[in-house]
């Protein structure tokens, strides 16, 4: 199965808040998307494995997408090792995307900038044809994704480029409250700060001054790991 994007996420729930509009959008225009979650999120303070699970499977609902696995390499020890490049090399030959959407190369929960880094590397091996992987008895095809693109998670980052989600806005938010466990829900008491309402109204408050940026409602940033090309004649 070839899809159009594929979107990783260092936890269940990275994806929805940071490029949930984006998946939507495109998913809306035809693309056929996935999501990858590096781990089960089982170091979160609230839910459990098995309650994130449901969670992401009414996420991936909401949003449409194809494919959503998990690839359980261990919330908050994974390691950018052999092992788990290939887990992830796996999964990029298997799905054969064109656009990678990433977690931030920096932020405040240091997983996040860790899987920025190991899709970093994973992406590359992907294309080496010495490097060879098995997917249910089959060797697989090499594969190297045309971009990779970071989304912008808690901390700030200036954007290198923003997508205009104003039309999927609200779908995106259900798609972020389908994880009741973690997020503010009225008469639920806050323990962390992603479940204070004050955490929500920055998800909200970061999409309006993405989109302020580019003069629409609601935006997603994103950087590049490259220069991208542009062709002014497309802007006349």
């Amino acid at each position: 199965m070839k899809l159009d994007i594929l979107a990783f996420g260092a936890h269940p729930d990275d994806v929805e808040l940071s490029c949930g509009g984006t998946i939507i959008k495109y998913i809306k225009e035809g693309k056929r998307v996935g999501i990858v979650d590096l781990t089960r999120g089982e170091l979160g303070t609230q839910g459990d494995v098995v309650t994130r699970d449901l969670e992401s499977l009414a996420s991936q609902n909401i949003l449409g997408v194809e494919k959503r696995i998990n690839l359980d390499i261990g919330d908050g020890w994974f390691e950018i090792n052999k092992q788990n490049k290939l887990k992830v090399v796996r999964a990029i030959r298997k799905y054969k995307p064109t656009i990678i959407l990433a977690n931030a190369e920096d932020d405040r929960h240091p997983d996040h900038q860790r899987a920025a880094q190991l899709l970093k590397e994973s992406l590359f091996l992907s294309g080496l044809k010495k490097i060879e992987t098995i997917d249910d008895g089959i060797v697989q095809d090499i594969w190297r994704p045309k971009y990779l693109f970071h989304y912008i998670q808690y901390r700030y980052i200036k954007p290198d480029f923003i997508v205009d989600v104003s039309s999927h806005f609200e779908t995106k938010m259900k798609a972020i409250m389908s994880f009741k466990s973690q997020f503010y829900e009225q008469g639920k008491e806050s323990e962390t700060l992603i479940s204070s309402k004050k955490f929500l109204d920055f998800i909200k408050g970061r999409s309006h001054e993405m989109g302020s940026s580019i003069q629409v409602e609601h935006g997603e940033g994103f950087t590049s790991s490259v220069p991208l090309q542009l062709d002014i004649k497309n802007l006349l």
